[in-house]
């Protein structure tokens, strides 16, 4: 992959990233309450359907970091996954510094570590989709080959 390198990843490219991963995670959340698929009482029906709404919303996060930068895909849906660890951290520290007796306690580890790889892996194919399509104009999960001019 010849376009994989650190200098073609921008932080405002990533971040754009991750807002429009984040929004369209939360539309689809909405969507799902107003069909009436999330209940008041927490289930495990409810944990997956939250699970298929943040691939749908880092999908779409990838698809437009890949489609916008046209270099890095992988790395750009890298940075996405990693920003989401770094916002998740900066949330925890700023509730355990004003909230001291607060935690998250509908979110085991094993849900927290599968949602992260769901979002490394919702937004890398993302990303490959919108690469491509920006460069050839049809879909795929491959980089095209360096084009000599």
């Amino acid at each position: 992959m010849h376009t994989e390198h650190l200098q073609n990843v921008t932080f405002g490219r990533v971040a754009a990233g991750w807002l429009v991963a984040v929004a369209v995670a939360s539309l689809a959340a909405l969507a799902f309450i107003s069909l009436g698929v999330f209940t008041e009482e927490a289930s495990l029906t409810d944990t997956w359907w939250s699970v298929v709404a943040v691939v749908i919303g880092f999908f779409a996060g990838g698809f437009f970091a890949g489609f916008r930068a046209m270099q890095a895909p992988i790395l750009h849906a890298a940075g996405i996954g990693v920003m989401s660890l770094v916002a998740w951290f900066v949330i925890n520290v700023v509730v355990s510094l004003f909230f001291g007796g607060a935690s998250w306690t509908g979110l085991t580890p094993e849900l927290a570590v599968g949602l992260l790889f769901a979002q490394f892996a919702a937004a890398g194919v993302g990303a490959l989709l919108g690469y491509n399509i920006a460069l050839r104009g049809k879909p795929g999960l491959s980089e095209h080959e360096p084009v000599e001019n």
